[in-house]
């Protein structure tokens, strides 16, 4: 028997700290990716950001997951940290084949969607928590 999760009001959860965590990762990926051209440390923050946003979406994958089968939570989310785990791939490839002509606007892209996703799940578990209507 799958229990349904609800988001308590005033309480982070593991999804919404997965997708905050991956979000962050992505803006240090952008901010050391302007310091890879004016600075020679900026290369090396940018291969240990890129390593930490891989793990990152990797973990948001693992929570995503464990959230839809034993929680019994919608399946959406996983589909999402799924879809962010290929583009990660993609962006890792692209990166280590030296195309930034790619590699720039799939990260800019990465970005957007994270944050696009992190809003939503804060709205929802705000919505879930707000008290019904009435007419």
């Amino acid at each position: 028997m799958a229990t349904q999760t609800t988001a308590v009001p005033g309480r982070f959860t593991f999804l919404q700290a997965a997708i905050a965590l991956q979000t962050a990762a992505l803006f240090f990926q952008a901010a050391t990716a302007g310091l890879l051209l004016s600075s020679s440390y900026g290369a090396t923050l940018h291969d240990v950001g890129s390593r930490v946003m891989y793990g990152a979406s990797m973990l948001y994958v693992l929570v995503a997951v464990l959230a839809w089968r034993p929680g019994g939570g919608p399946a959406r989310p996983a589909l999402y940290a799924t879809g962010f785990l290929v583009l990660a791939s993609a962006q890792v490839v692209l990166g280590i084949a030296h195309v930034p002509s790619l590699h720039v606007p799939l990260g800019i892209l990465m970005f957007g969607l994270s944050v696009l996703d992190l809003g939503r799940v804060l709205s929802t578990a705000r919505s879930a928590g707000r008290p019904a209507e009435r007419p």
